[in-house]
């Protein structure tokens, strides 16, 4: 079980680890792996084996290979999942079945390993898995506790107060009592207790960086410092000098020395924002500096040593930016072993009213206005809008609001275009768009001969060109946006992502 203070090597003493494996040449090298390491390694050969000793329980984690004598990996997999057995699974795939073993994960694995791989690779993977499995039961333990306790977020710089109740509308710099929110408040409170990588996901606007904040202002590095670096808005060529600094000389315009995030953030936390959008050769140096602490300042042949707490986040889905070769598998898994997730706007509730309320008595005082409150019409239109942009969208409307308003009620009318529009107050979840049936009384344009290919020409164009402009149209609208564009066409993003790298590719 995980200590009071940081998942370490240590709380993974007599971990017990299942290897299913036909081959013996492969399950000797594989327990060879293992050999130095703090697990009770347990070899089985055949599926029917590992359901049995499965059965018996007892077991923190499995290493499957897909293709066994008997039965297939995937019947584990699937038999694993039927009696709720939250255990996790690493899969062991041959090359040329990336996408059986994808598939796998999305029934339950948890990573897989492609043959062959390297002996780092595969403790990698156990260890992750293996803390973050302890993570969750203590999560669990802490949900099953008659009362949780969760710290409320001290000034930054400051050290944590003694642990207390949550405070009546909210937690640590969050807003919001739904159910959804709870959960995501014991995990912070849980997370603030480990030293562990945090991994934050959730949509534009949903408050990943004020969970990594909560997490750094009620942990032991509360008293040092809390650095964000947002990785989508510094250009490709700086980010490296900012993460880990330069000295004067090294590159043009370097006039000082500059110290980098790296270095501001040493025994406190280090928050990458947006860590998709980070360029593949950054990627290997911070995956160095993750698996190390060290890092060399650009222009400096010397490395230097720091102590830092990692949290990251993104609004893409992690593992679809992996599959499509965009972000390291290895650097991926090395940050993924506390998972968050943040719900969007839309699945909490009333929060969104208690939220409101509260940037409203803000924004009054700011600008000066005398607002008290919403009018019973605004808040049934915020309560049945579906805030695509979340709190980031609520706050610009709301400060609209005030700034163009006058109190005492903010008033529906006052809400900016399409919370105030009654036919987009109930903002339903998106579609994908069809083309209208047309009615017997539709005028239709009259169809070519089809003997006249010039005509039909005019007409019929080519699938490719239809389905370049489609996706492209999908996503102008969507403001750039290929996620929300994927949900409307019904594809996956990676989909899209892969045909705009060839348009891009085979541009004139």
């Amino acid at each position: 079980m995980l200590g009071d203070d940081n998942m370490d090597g240590a709380a993974l003493n007599g971990a017990r680890v299942l290897l299913v494996e036909d081959t013996p040449a492969l399950a000797r090298t594989y327990l060879g792996f293992m050999r130095d390491e703090p697990y009770d390694v347990i070899h089985v050969d055949t599926g029917a084996a590992a359901k049995t000793r499965l059965g018996e329980g007892g077991i923190d984690l499995v290493l499957l290979d897909l293709r066994l004598p008997d039965i297939s990996g995937q019947e584990v997999l699937g038999w694993m999942r039927g009696e709720q057995m939250r255990i996790p699974v690493i899969v062991i795939t041959a090359q040329g079945s990336v996408g059986i073993a994808v598939e796998a994960m999305r029934a339950g694995a948890a990573d897989f390993l492609m043959k062959p791989f390297a002996e780092d690779r595969l403790l990698e993977s156990i260890r992750t898995h293996l803390e973050r499995r302890q993570f969750a039961e203590a999560v669990v333990a802490t949900e099953a506790a008659p009362t949780a306790e969760v710290t409320p977020s001290p000034k930054r710089g400051k050290a944590p107060p003694s642990p207390v109740a949550a405070t009546a509308d909210g937690y640590s710099g969050f807003i919001g009592t739904s159910v959804p929110m709870q959960g995501v408040y014991r995990l912070i409170a849980s997370a603030a207790k480990s030293s562990a990588t945090v991994f934050v996901t959730g949509e534009s606007g949903t408050g990943k960086e004020v969970c990594a904040q909560a997490i750094h202002d009620n942990s032991a590095r509360a008293k040092a410092k809390f650095v964000a670096i947002n990785c989508a808005a510094i250009p490709g060529e700086l980010m490296e000098s900012e993460i880990f600094g330069h000295i004067k000389g090294a590159f043009t315009g370097a006039t000082s020395n500059k110290q980098g995030a790296a270095r501001l953030a040493d025994k406190g936390t280090l928050f990458l924002d947006e860590i998709c959008e980070m360029s593949p050769l950054l990627q290997t140096k911070l995956l160095r500096f993750i698996q190390t602490g060290t890092f060399n300042p650009v222009g400096q042949p010397t490395a230097e040593q720091v102590d830092v707490r990692f949290i990251c986040a993104t609004n893409r889905d992690p593992l679809e930016e992996v599959a499509a070769g965009r972000f390291r598998e290895d650097l991926y898994y090395r940050l993924h072993v506390v998972p968050i997730h943040l719900p969007p706007l839309r699945a909490r509730g009333d929060d969104v009213l208690l939220i409101g309320s509260h940037l409203l008595q803000n924004y009054a005082e700011e600008e000066g206005k005398d607002f008290t409150g919403f009018s019973e019409d605004a808040k049934t239109a915020i309560r049945a809008y579906g805030w695509p942009g979340n709190v980031r969208q609520l706050q610009n409307i709301l400060r609209n609001g005030v700034v163009l308003g006058e109190g005492p009620e903010l008033t529906e009318s006052m809400l900016r275009a399409p919370v105030g529009r009654a036919e987009a107050a109930a903002a339903p979840a998106p579609t994908a768009h069809r083309a209208p049936v047309p009615s017997e009384n539709t005028p239709q344009a009259s169809a070519p001969n089809p003997s006249d290919l010039n005509a039909l020409a005019q007409v019929i164009r080519p699938m490719h060109e239809v389905e370049r402009e489609t996706i492209e149209r999908a996503v102008d609208l969507c403001a750039g946006d290929v996620r929300k564009a994927a949900v409307f066409l019904n594809l996956s993003p990676a989909t899209i992502y892969r045909k705009q790298k060839q348009w891009r590719a085979n541009a004139p």
